[in-house]
């Protein structure tokens, strides 16, 4: 099910500019919890100001949780059709933590990735989306902020060729026995060192994930590997794609396996010091070529 590659490494993401977003969100901007929607209102700008300079055609997507105006940050790039490929991360973070790799990480990648779509003109359109409230209390809820989007996406119909979730793409390590699973038989077929990015899909959809992983594969020297399992086992739904399956739409997860690798997981140590920029530019580098396959 996993396989690793080798090719050259990837040179149109700078690692720098990622640590200075991942900085900017996990230092300057926190904390990003429910908690603090001032704050989320801070990061939401940020990433709005990141996208309209990769020239997307960018719009907040606000929604009301109580008493509180919370908002998902959405870019639209390519041809304004109903058919399109959707890459989405969350800003928020679980409590008043750093929340570096969960998930600054997946939303520096996003915003990388705007500046490469917007540059390369691609054949189909393709929406970026930070949401807001994809942690607890209101993780599983109708008030995540992808649970949002995914509805209204369903009530345009708009048809949805792929989404997919940068959750947690920033932490590696080459210690032997690193990578920890939700199922003791499966350290018996993967790598039990934690140097890889997966791609996670849900059982049906096969196709979908070999397609990414194969175009990720293909983009760097790092190695890639996906499973497709059904979702209850553990982790396999825990981002949020999970709301573009219930509405219908093909989905996955790309994740450096959060908690199954990275023992800063929701805590105050989930710092910007503790991250593989390099590797995570190899790692948007990948999801841009997914993207761009998928979009053709």
């Amino acid at each position: 099910m996993f396989a690793g590659t080798d090719r050259a490494e990837p040179s149109i993401i700078d690692p720098g500019r990622l640590e200075a977003h991942v900085r900017t969100l996990s230092e300057t901007l926190g904390p990003r919890d429910a908690g603090h929607p001032d704050n989320l209102n801070r990061v939401a700008s940020y990433i709005r100001l990141a996208f309209e300079q990769a020239q997307g055609k960018t719009a907040d997507q606000p929604f009301q949780v109580g008493q509180t105006t919370y908002r998902n940050v959405v870019a639209t790039f390519g041809p304004q059709s109903k058919e399109r490929v959707v890459v989405g991360a969350h800003y928020d973070t679980a409590g008043p933590y750093p929340g570096a790799d969960d998930n600054a990480s997946g939303i520096a990648g996003l915003i990388e990735l705007a500046g490469l779509v917007s540059k390369n003109h691609l054949p189909s359109r393709v929406d970026l989306v930070a949401y807001t409230l994809e942690e607890p209390p209101f993780f599983r809820t109708e008030h995540m902020g992808s649970a949002v989007h995914a509805r209204a996406l369903k009530a345009e119909g708009a048809i949805v060729r792929a989404m997919l979730s940068l959750e947690m793409i920033g932490y590696f390590t080459d210690e032997e026995d690193s990578q920890s699973f939700p199922a003791p038989g499966l350290s018996l077929l993967y790598p039990t060192t934690g140097n890889f990015i997966a791609v996670v899909g849900r059982i049906g959809e096969g196709r979908l994930v070999r397609r990414i992983k194969n175009a990720m594969s293909n983009a760097s020297s790092l190695p890639v590997h996906s499973i497709n399992a059904p979702r209850f086992l553990a982790g396999i739904d825990f981002s949020d794609h999970l709301n573009y399956w219930e509405a219908g739409y093909p989905a996955v997860m790309i994740t450096d396996t959060a908690f199954y690798r990275n023992p800063n997981y929701h805590t105050a140590t989930d710092t910007a010091e503790t991250l593989d920029y390099r590797r995570m530019a190899q790692v948007a580098a990948g999801i841009y070529a997914a993207v761009r396959d998928l979009a053709r």
